[in-house]
């Protein structure tokens, strides 16, 4: 799965529906001893070439003008408008004094790293059908740069190479081929030699995971790798690897969803070894029961695996979820670096995926160095270090028969937001969720829908479990409550921070809370002894690195998710961050947010020390009443009716609308008279596909977007008439959220 999505609603739940293994790896060439000593330079300096400052992703600049001492100081240099409302995750690249970046769908933009100033911007022709199998927001991750180019990947899966002085289109590459699949690209391209590598989103649809690497001069397709098997009825595998993988599959697995194993996001690149690592996603369905009966590992979903940058063979394969079926993904992103290892220094992959643990991985073999966990986790009893699998705990997880409260949550403990290591303390700082979820599953197979969701799997989120189970039937609220987790989740629904901690010996050294469970952001350490990192509320805080100290906070008045970075330009240091609420499970805005108060424009925002105050976006006008709905209109619409419309709008819109007071995508309980009178033309026919809105004719009839419409009118009627009536008392209308993760 891709970050996550939910669906919420205060009132009704409606529940419809690693280890090592395989083949033996080819062995990396060692570089002599000297060779490994001898790393690059750690850390970003004035440029800022890759997203994680350096080769290593380590997210560290090596820049100490902003310090300790000053940083108080620090103030906005300028900032820039996305012209959007969606969420914002990417890091800006800057090289010579231009910085670019992505924003919503795969737009690019270049600047004038000083001023601000627009050089350059690239709008792709996005065909917003795409957005239909996109689970989580049209954000994108950024951008890579290589050889005078700018790769990008657009939402519907196009691949672009544009010129760096200019952003006229050199080449592009439709990496979807005219698939039929939910195939959509978030993620950022990674560049390794003369191949550009890039995979995509779509595990919780149909897809059938692969990564491909181009050309980066032609745009000519080299390789392709896909991480799971595919239906030996239709011929032999595709690599060897993969001949070897089909044994760890039932042979009578869902084949035609696709099985999943998506590399939505972490790609990396390691010159020094020439090796290209992917993180690999979830299966679909979620539960191994539902894809592959009779069990197995499943290769290679939730893995790091190894691929030659020449061939796009496998190396080494790591699998850190066997048989995932908690949507505990890979795909986190992954850092480099060298560590003192028993006494000697060691080249590892640190990687902190969805399952709990933070892994130490040796590059040169895949073997598991070490691993920490992170948060409470149910799903496993710890890491066998000889074998390097967990070991797993199905009494506590297994809920293809009944329910079952797992941790961590499908959100992860860890996800996409990036941790940066930083050298000189030795420390890793990153954001970290303890949280756990209640997942069910429905019975039987369920049959196979193109281009839509087919995880089968209801989730709520253990913040939201004391509430929610009410809404449950007694017999199921009775089997919850006698779970051995319940109490946990009573006692301790969740908790966000920042953490220090030292990848070594696992040990948390300072933390520091978010504001809420949805609250976590992507981290930037620098040699001058600092930590920045924004939150959901919009405050960018500066910390100490060696104690967590607050040295420093702005009031942005943006919810920030995305890493920081650091740049050098005449002399004069700068950090900038991107800004902007939403992505995966974010459809709704939290009361603590920022975009709950004030207009959710996405930004840049860049700051230096003597700059000046940041000015916040306009504030929203205050809660109404829903509007009345239109007399007469399915007025006597049958139980049985809004029962269907129910649940085929929380099997197919409520991914986007989450209806609630305030979100990203519009709250359909609030509709006013034309949007009710273009209700038909907008879902069957795609009026407003231009504008991000699907078209479902192929999947929906007239009498279900009817069924829908009525079920949408009911609950705007019974909002309307319990918001008046608050606001009568003089009472507030906000409401808290409470959320359901429905993959169904």
């Amino acid at each position: 799965m891709r970050p996550f999505f939910w669906i919420c609603y205060s009132t009704l739940l409606l529940c419809v529906s690693c280890g090592r293994s395989g083949t033996d790896p080819a062995p990396i060439s060692e570089p002599p001893p000297a060779e490994i000593a001898v790393a690059p330079q750690i850390g970003g300096g004035e440029d800022w070439p890759f997203s994680g400052g350096d080769v290593e992703s380590t997210y560290f600049s090596r820049l100490e003008q902003i310090n300790r001492k000053n940083v108080s100081e620090l103030g906005l240099a300028w900032e820039f408008p996305l012209h959007t409302n969606r969420g914002q995750e990417a890091t800006p690249i800057v090289i010579d004094g231009l910085m670019v970046t992505s924003s919503t769908a795969g737009r690019v933009f270049a600047l004038n790293a000083v001023t601000g100033e627009l050089i350059w911007r690239f709008d792709p022709v996005v065909d917003m059908q795409v957005n239909r199998t996109v689970c989580c927001d049209m954000v994108n991750r950024g951008v890579a740069v290589a050889n005078g180019r700018v790769f990008v990947g657009a939402l519907d899966g196009v691949l672009y190479a544009l010129d760096l002085k200019s952003g006229n289109v050199l080449w592009q590459a439709d990496t979807a081929e005219g698939s039929s699949r939910g195939i959509n690209i978030t993620g950022a391209p990674e560049v390794a030699g003369d191949v550009v590598i890039i995979g995509n989103g779509g595990a919780e649809y149909d897809v059938r995971g692969f990564v491909t690497a181009y050309d980066v001069a032609t745009g000519e397709e080299r390789w392709r790798f896909y991480t799971v098997p595919r239906n030996p009825a239709d011929g032999p595998q595709e690599n060897p690897e993969l001949e070897v993988a089909l044994s760890t599959w039932d042979t009578d697995s869902r084949w035609d969803i696709g099985l999943g194993g998506t590399v939505w996001d972490a790609i990396q690149y390691d010159p020094a070894f020439n090796a290209v690592y992917i993180g690999t996603g979830n299966g679909g369905p979620y539960h191994r029961a539902k894809r592959s009966p009779s069990g197995g590992d499943n290769l290679y979903l939730s893995s790091i695996v190894a691929l030659d940058p020449a061939t796009g063979r496998v190396k080494w394969h790591y699998q850190e979820t066997p048989g995932d079926s908690w949507d505990y993904t890979a795909t986190a992103p992954m850092t480099l670096t060298m560590l003192e290892i028993d006494g000697a220094e060691t080249p590892v992959l640190l990687h902190a995926p969805k399952n709990g643990f933070l892994y130490l991985i040796d590059r040169r073999d895949g073997k598991v160095v070490d691993a920490h966990s992170l948060v409470f986790q149910n799903w496993t009893s710890g890491i066998h270090m000889e074998t390097g699998r967990p070991i797993l705990t199905p009494e506590n997880t297994d809920y293809s028969q009944e329910p079952k409260i797992v941790f961590p949550a499908t959100t992860g403990a860890s996800n996409w937001h990036p941790f940066s290591y930083n050298p000189q303390t030795g420390l890793y700082y990153g954001a970290v969720l303890d949280m756990g979820n209640l997942l069910m599953t429905t019975p039987g197979e369920k049959p196979f829908r193109e281009k839509a969701i087919n995880s089968d799997a209801s989730i709520m989120f253990g913040a939201d479990l004391p509430v929610l189970i009410s809404t449950l039937p007694p017999f199921l609220q009775e089997m919850v409550k006698a779970l051995p987790e319940w109490s946990r989740v009573e006692e301790n629904p969740a908790k966000s921070d920042l953490r220090a901690v030292d990848p070594v010996s696992g040990e948390t050294v300072w933390s520091a809370p978010y504001g809420g469970w949805q609250d976590r952001s992507g981290v930037l350490s620098t040699a001058g002894g600092l930590v920045f990192a924004g939150n959901v509320g919009g405050v960018f805080t500066v910390y100490d690195a060696a104690n967590g100290d607050v040295l420093a906070s702005i009031d942005t008045g943006s919810s920030i998710m995305a890493a920081p970075m650091t740049y050098k330009v005449d002399g004069v240091q700068y950090v900038a961050v991107m800004a902007g609420w939403g992505g995966g499970g974010w459809p709704y805005v939290p009361l603590y947010g920022a975009a709950y108060e004030r207009r959710n424009d996405g930004r840049i925002l860049v700051f230096r020390l003597g700059g000046g105050e940041t000015p916040k976006p306009g504030l929203l006008p205050p809660l109404e009443p829903a509007p009345e709905a239109p007399k007469g209109l399915f007025a006597d619409a049958s139980e049985d009716m809004i029962a269907k419309g129910r649940a085929l709008f929380y099997g197919n819109c409520a991914i986007c609308h989450s209806n609630q007071h305030r979100s990203i995508s519009p709250d359909l309980r609030r509709m006013d008279p034309s949007t009710h009178e273009m209700f038909n033309d907008i879902l069957l026919d795609g009026l407003l596909v231009e504008n991000g809105m699907p078209a479902w004719g192929d999947l929906l009839s007239p009498e279900d977007v009817d069924a829908i419409h009525a079920f949408l009118l009911a609950e705007q009627r019974r909002i309307r008439e319990r918001e008046l009536k608050l606001q009568e008392e003089g009472l507030p209308l906000d409401q808290p959220s409470a959320a359901l993760l429905s993959n169904f």
